[in-house]
């Protein structure tokens, strides 16, 4: 379907059939990240709760913004605060067992930015270790794919407060992680932002 997504959500103010095309544009994305946060049995739940959220929440969306991708996983980010155990659970296995929950029928750009094969186990043992806000920052950027400027809007923060978390957590995968050959690491602590 044609239009932006607020074009969609303004719709579903009326015809509430029209916020399925928001589902369908976003969900598949949605759903890599918190798969890889959380893991495939949580994701399914938060995923559920971040859409059913976003319905209940679409008459107060601002329909200045085109690109409700910020505002989703926002949204998914403060329901996965309720579950900040199973995602460091889920770090710690991956460190463990070197295994990223995000198999290949969900292959695509974000796992160019960052994945879980060489130096994973490390990668997510240091992720485990990082404040959550840090943390919350970094991966909607990494594993999310949003720019910091998307990024402070899904976490309702200030682009400076963005710069600085994903500077702090960058330099603590350094100092984590030290000289890893040019693996994922590099791809978390030197990609700079898409679209500032």
């Amino acid at each position: 379907m044609d239009g932006d997504d607020a074009s969609h959500i303004g719709r579903s103010r009326d015809d509430p059939e029209a916020f399925a095309e928001i589902f369908r544009r976003h969900a598949p994305g949605l759903k890599r990240y918190v798969t890889r946060r959380l893991g495939a049995g949580a994701a399914e739940d938060v995923v559920a709760e971040t859409f059913l959220a976003a319905f209940r929440q679409r008459h107060r969306y601002d329909l200045d913004r085109p690109d409700a991708r910020p505002w989703l996983f926002g949204i998914a980010t403060n329901l996965m605060g309720r579950h900040v155990r199973t995602e460091v659970r889920q770090l710690r296995a991956l460190r463990r067992t070197g295994a990223d929950p995000v198999t290949e029928p969900f292959a695509d750009r974000s796992d160019e930015r960052v994945t879980a094969q060489a130096g994973g186990p490390r990668i997510a043992a240091a992720l485990a270790a990082m404040p959550k806000g840090q943390r919350d920052a970094l991966l909607l950027f990494a594993w999310g794919g949003l720019s910091y400027v998307q990024v402070a809007e899904a976490l309702g923060v200030r682009l400076g407060t963005v710069r600085s978390r994903i500077n702090r957590a960058r330099r603590r995968l350094r100092a984590d992680l030290g000289e890893l050959d040019e693996s994922p690491r590099h791809t978390i602590v030197h990609q700079e932002p898409v679209h500032d």
